[in-house]
């Protein structure tokens, strides 16, 4: 039997608001000519490149933030920084940064979960999930090249849609909408968030005749141990 693929670490961003009908959280379309989650709805987010982790001076754990914060910049145009000199690195984040005489605003995020693909998925990532509150006074927007379209929605009217058949959200998104869901604003998702550690999920896959299950850690707070997910998961 062969060793599994490394998991490549990557980050991934609940960027949230509150909406006329309750919390809204920012979500993408995947362009369809991308191997990951082709014309999928998901959160924005991408792997830890090298300059994150000299943003973070070296801190592996807070190179997921500043990744999460690259990408959020990158996907959605919105800045999530504070005053101050970051360390120099390389890549337009980097130089953007230090032009304007910002760093990445880590403490500004809330962790909300921890993925780590099935051993036996041949393009495998762990990934942490970052909740971030919008600033009012910036638009989200997808980039138009990863990402075709864009939209702020409620979890539960994503859920809907996923369940409809008229949008596309892969198991782990699917996941943490319903976790999510459980709030009714930012500041209640913020304080759900911090008020649990978070509980590293790498789903044990089973196949039966009606598909494919995934098991996962009941102290993960999913709702449950073992869920149908239909199509080989993807994260």
């Amino acid at each position: 039997m062969s060793e599994p693929v490394p998991a490549r670490p990557a980050s991934t961003v609940l960027l949230l608001r509150d909406g006329v009908q309750g919390l809204e959280v920012f979500m993408v379309v995947r362009h369809h000519q991308i191997d990951f989650a082709s014309g999928a709805l998901v959160f924005p987010g991408g792997r830890v490149e090298a300059s994150d982790q000299v943003l973070a001076g070296g801190d592996a754990e807070a190179a997921f933030r500043v990744a999460a914060i690259r990408e959020t910049w990158e996907e959605c145009g919105v800045l999530l920084a504070a005053p101050g000199t970051a360390p120099a690195a390389e890549g337009a984040f980097a130089t953007m940064l230090a032009e304007r005489g910002l760093v990445p605003d880590s403490a500004c995020l809330a962790h909300f979960a921890h993925w780590i693909t099935p051993v036996r998925v041949p393009k495998r990532f762990d990934t942490h999930f970052f909740l971030a509150a919008a600033p009012s006074d910036q638009d989200a927007l997808h980039d138009g090249q990863e990402a075709v379209d864009s939209v702020w929605i409620r979890p539960a009217d994503a859920l809907a849609e996923a369940e409809a058949g008229t949008k596309k959200i892969v198991f782990p998104t699917r996941m943490n909408l319903t976790k999510l869901a459980r709030s009714n604003s930012v500041a209640e998702a913020f304080a759900a968030a911090r008020a649990k550690p978070v509980v590293t999920v790498q789903p044990i896959q089973r196949d039966a005749p009606e598909g494919r299950y995934l098991r996962l850690p009941i102290e993960a707070d999913y709702g449950g141990e073992e869920f149908l997910a239909g199509d080989p998961p993807s994260i």
